[in-house]
């Protein structure tokens, strides 16, 4: 998905049209290996591009089986389905859209992924108070909004396991995310309108 467009069409629309069902993301490997699910379209939704979730995939690859994952800004689902097709233990996904977290679910069921949440909330009201511990953590949120540096400074009270692993995609052109001082930049890596890193604990 052309993610200039999608960052265009609007979730404030309660026609059919807002709501439907028009592309859809592909599972690259693992247990459901080619399997495509319906996204739908809406404001912020960007699903990460199959270029942009291999190579991050490919860093992750030795830490994947078995890891729980939170995704904090989940949309399409493109990065939480992976992780889970790929052998996450858990994986939980928040997103604030009605709609968009009713695909998820949707999706969900499609995939009989029992070891998958979906939270339809606000991920930072999500955040502020600690649950669980995780050991892989994605942050890809709507662009301009500034959510990523404010998902950074919540985190860290108490969410993250130890050297655990936190991907951040932004904007090329936004500055680089403050991270505390024990998170240490392992990959970055820029594809066009987003720069992507990849930070672990130490």
């Amino acid at each position: 998905m052309n993610k200039a467009r999608a960052r265009k069409r609007s979730t404030t629309s309660s026609t059919a049209k807002s709501q439907k069902s028009t592309s859809s993301i592909r599972i690259i490997a693992g247990q459901h290996r080619g399997r495509k699910l319906p996204v739908l379209s809406a404001d912020g939704l960007r699903p990460t591009t199959d270029r942009v979730k291999e190579t991050l995939f490919n860093w992750l690859m030795t830490e994947i089986q078995g890891s729980s994952c939170l995704d904090c800004f989940a949309g399409a689902g493109s990065l939480g389905f992976e992780a889970q097709s790929r052998g996450a233990e858990i994986v939980t996904m928040i997103e604030l859209n009605d709609a968009a977290a009713k695909q998820l679910k949707a999706n969900q069921s499609l995939l009989n992924a029992t070891n998958l949440e979906v939270v339809n909330t606000n991920t930072l009201d999500f955040l502020t108070k600690p649950k669980n511990q995780f050991d892989i953590v994605f942050i890809d949120p709507p662009f301009r909004q500034q959510l990523a540096q404010q998902t950074i400074d919540l985190l860290t009270s108490g969410w993250l396991s130890e050297n655990a692993l936190v991907y951040v995609e932004t904007e090329s052109d936004s500055p680089t995310p403050s991270v505390p001082a024990n998170w240490q930049l392992a990959k970055e890596k820029t594809a066009g309108q987003v720069t992507y890193r990849l930070y672990q604990l130490v």
